[in-house]
């Protein structure tokens, strides 16, 4: 039976500002996702939805919940073939491990109870595994995976042929394993050959967007972005095996810049890309028809899209501006990075994460630093009216020459437009103020300077709805060292809102 190829997928990240629209609150608890799960596939028309066993506390009953109250539409919409229900494992490198033998009993009891009920089986058979570095890390929960499946007992009558080879779709969240996850994945080929004696019927590597903009910053995390598109095409070719890329945007610049009212933008900027992540604010911080246009749109021009194909000489050109981008962004993340925690720790709940610290988590960092997640890190940035966007690109571009700027702008379609975009929430007198507490913040002035003169323009906001977010932003700066947590936190939520995205 053939499978579906999904183009979107919905994802648990709490970025949205607004109230979904189908609850009551803007706080989604454990047990109402399995509802929501439901909605993005019959409602919104989203093919996968992600179910996080990494960063939150997780519903474990899903496929119960979602049969026993959905049984119908299951029946004519498979779980497995034309919809999917995909699980992110955490990577026992970075969690403790009894969540990820937990995932596994649960994706093969679900094969179980929909062989059982009458429905496609098995509903789900490929997991996404976050923070991979390396082939034998993909091979080694596919053999840990095949185990304990094969484990015999009475009691346990799990069916080993069901499920014959758990599918892994790789996560790369660092821009040099970006830009090198072509060779990790060759390698995995091979490797898949020789332990399972085939040969997969096709690849969905899956590049992270935020994550590798909150280390690097946004330009090299694009650049990274392109040269793996690029070859992927190649390595698919070569290899003779399709590749359908997934990658992780979310709505504002840094973090992707995918909108539901300019699906366009970013079906052009990331041709080669197969299925895009659509995160909660894409969602519900739009009027719920505007998201099901973008989403019927993603769905319809994704599998359209091929890959550029770059040139070694303008990928070396490319990989040589990195450097300058990023070491101009990181010199000032790590300064400010008491203020960024400070303010992230703001932010209202929208799910029911796990700490990031301690006995159930992990936490980002950048050099000695520690840094909240990537949602986090954008809304207090974009709270204090700093666009992370900003943050070392005017230096970075500085460094580069007339024949490297070309490269770039040939690659990265959007940069300009996504430069615009951030500056229209720059908030230039609360730079000023917290340059005098934090020196470094000159260089984003530096940045700022540079940045208007390449451009022929001011970096402000334009609409009403950009000055009211600047005199939020000022507010927040003025307060928020003196003001109760409450009301910076409402601040932050209205400021949100105007731009349609908490973080």
């Amino acid at each position: 039976m053939t499978r579906k190829i999904p183009t979107t997928m919905a994802s648990q990240h709490p970025d949205h500002a607004n109230i979904p629209y189908w609850h009551k609150d803007a706080f989604i608890p454990v047990q109402h996702e399995y509802e929501e799960t439901f909605l993005a596939y019959s409602d919104l028309g989203i093919d996968e939805y992600k179910w996080d066993w990494e960063g939150k506390l997780v519903d474990e009953s899903v496929m119960e919940r979602l049969l026993s109250n959905y049984y119908e539409y299951f029946k004519k919409n498979p779980l497995g073939k034309e919809k999917f229900l995909t699980f992110r494992l955490p990577n026992p490198k970075a969690e403790t491990e009894f969540r990820l033998a937990r995932a596994f009993i649960n994706l093969l009891s679900a094969a179980a109870l929909t062989k059982k009920v009458g429905l496609y089986s098995p509903p789900l058979f490929e997991v996404i595994l976050p923070m991979t570095e390396s082939a034998e890390e993909m091979i080694a929960i596919q053999k840990a995976f095949r185990e304990i499946s094969d484990l015999k007992n009475e009691l346990l009558r799990f069916d080993s042929t069901t499920i014959e080879t758990l599918e892994i779709i790789p996560l790369f969240e660092q821009v040099e394993t970006i830009i090198h996850s072509d060779e990790i994945l060759e390698k995995y080929l091979q490797m898949y050959k020789k332990e399972f004696k085939k040969t997969p019927e096709y690849l969905r590597p899956y590049t992270a967007r935020s994550d590798p903009a909150l280390n690097s910053g946004m330009v090299p995390t694009v650049i990274a972005t392109k040269i793996a598109l690029s070859r992927y095409r190649k390595l698919s070719k070569k290899l003779d095996i399709p590749l359908y890329p997934i990658i992780g945007t979310a709505l504002l610049p840094f973090r992707g810049g995918l909108r539901p009212d300019d699906v366009a933008s970013f079906v052009k900027e990331y041709q080669g890309m197969r299925t895009a992540l659509i995160q909660s604010g894409f969602r519900y911080d739009f009027d719920k028809e505007i998201a099901k246009k973008g989403i019927s749109e993603l769905n319809k021009l994704l599998p359209k899209g091929e890959a550029k194909i770059i040139a070694d000489d303008e990928e070396k050109t490319l990989r040589k501006m990195i450097p300058a981008f990023e070491s101009g962004y990181q010199q000032v993340i790590e300064e400010i990075a008491p203020v960024i925690n400070t303010i992230a720790a703001m932010l209202p709940k929208r799910r029911e994460r796990v700490q990031h610290i301690g006995l159930f988590g992990y936490s980002r960092g950048m050099g000695k630093v520690t840094l909240p997640r990537a949602i986090g890190f954008t809304a207090a940035l974009y709270s204090l009216g700093l666009p992370p966007e900003l943050i070392g690109t005017g230096r970075g571009l500085q460094a580069a020459s007339s024949k490297d700027k070309k490269v770039l702008e040939k690659y990265y379609l959007n940069f300009k437009k996504d430069i615009r975009t951030a500056g229209r929430y720059l908030n230039k007198e609360n730079l000023e103020k917290l340059a005098k507490q934090y020196p470094t913040l000159a260089l984003v002035k530096e940045d700022i300077t540079i940045l208007e003169k390449y451009f022929g323009e001011k970096l402000e906001p334009k609409t009403l709805e950009e000055k009211e977010h600047q005199i939020l932003t000022s507010r927040f700066v003025d307060g928020f060292t003196k003001e109760k947590k409450e009301k910076m936190t409402d601040i932050i939520v209205r400021a949100a809102k105007l731009r349609r995205s908490l973080g």
